[in-house]
């Protein structure tokens, strides 16, 4: 059996920006990636997408992300280019694909069962992310629908829904870039649960992450603030804006086998749905360990389980890292995370390296 003082789980940004800082700490660490190469999540990310912040404040410790060749805002393929850069640049030690099924309990440690044998860590990182767990409502009627259904999580491109009738639901901006482009080719309608809020053009996803950790900030009962989910207006979208399609209508109250019914009972027949309705932690796992909750997390004290402390999580979204699902707060999270995982001496005695 293997055995490393830290084992991470998830060779994306969060496990890069905590293996950065972990080397510099000087310690026993390895990371395990279910992927068949670099880039994490963005790998699954759809053809045109783009990045909420420029490439300077898209970046992790250590390297800021080159300047895009075309200007502005970093696509999918930038992501992977430079998540791909950075793990070579800092020779990560990564394991590829390997696929963790369980993490259990063991006397000494944490026995992580994989599809490539065991390995046994006195510590253990979750940062699996949420991509492999997309969630779809429950909306009645929705199995009956015999149209294409794709959640965002599988879009790639607009080239299979040219000239069909298309349902992009979900506020977010993930919602507002697959709306802007297959309105291009298609007739698609945007459904959202409320009227989009969008930041003005010239503010980026810097301000999306400030109001995150401010909120945390603030705590429970504290006045919101404002526009967590508010929509950066990359190109493409400012473009679909002009255009004038950048429009919502609310939700429908059921699925037919052929269409929607909408409030008022009015009906309508579409080709196909693609679901922008964000996702959930992917987090099955620890299951093993009887921590994760009916809500599909685990209680944390900022990133460390409190029914396991041997365990950490980060990179799932504000409740383990204000912003930290984002390449900007996994930078952040990963610096204060391997503060705390890392013991300040080593079994001899010995500061350990900064």
């Amino acid at each position: 059996m293997k055995a490393h003082d830290i084992i991470i789980v998830g060779g994306g940004q969060m496990g890069l920006a905590l293996g950065y800082y972990l080397r510099r700490a000087g310690a026993d660490f390895l990371i395990l990636d279910s992927e068949g190469g670099p880039g994490g999540a963005w790998r699954h990310g759809w053809d045109s997408l783009r990045l909420f912040s420029p490439a300077g404040y898209s970046s992790l410790p250590g390297w800021l992300m080159p300047p895009t060749d075309h200007g502005g805002f970093p696509t999918r393929d930038d992501a992977i280019a430079y998540l791909t850069q950075y793990e070579q640049r800092y020779e990560l030690p990564i394991e590829r694909p390997v696929r963790v099924i369980e993490v259990c309990r063991a006397d000494d440690g944490l026995v992580l069962t994989t599809d490539r044998g065991d390995y046994l860590a006195k510590r253990v990182v979750s940062a699996t992310g949420t991509w492999s767990e997309p969630y779809i409502p429950r909306v009645p009627g929705r199995d009956s629908f015999e149209g294409v259904q794709l959640h965002s999580a599988h879009y790639r491109s607009p080239d299979d829904f040219a000239g069909k009738k298309v349902l992009v639901v979900g506020g977010g901006n993930s919602g507002a870039q697959i709306l802007a482009e297959l309105s291009q080719v298609a007739d698609a309608t945007w459904v959202t649960l409320k009227e989009p809020l969008f930041l003005p053009d010239n503010v980026d996803g810097r301000v999306l992450f400030e109001r995150a950790t401010a909120r945390l900030k603030a705590g429970p009962g504290a006045e919101p603030i404002g526009g967590i989910g508010d929509i950066v207006m990359v190109p493409p979208v400012r473009e679909a804006r002009e255009r004038g399609v950048l429009r919502s209508v609310r939700p429908f109250v059921r699925m037919t086998k052929d269409g929607v019914v909408w409030p008022d009972g009015s009906e309508t027949k579409i080709d196909a749905i693609v679901w922008c309705t964000g996702f959930r932690p992917a987090l099955d796992h620890l299951r093993p360990l009887g921590i994760v909750g009916e809500d599909g997390r685990v209680e944390v004290a900022g990133q460390r389980a409190i029914a396991e402390p041997r365990l950490w999580l980060a990179g799932y979204g504000d409740w383990c890292g204000p912003g930290s699902a984002t390449i900007m707060g996994a930078a952040r999270t990963a610096r204060d995370l391997a503060a705390a995982i890392v013991p300040k001496r080593d079994e001899r005695g010995e500061s350990a390296r900064n």
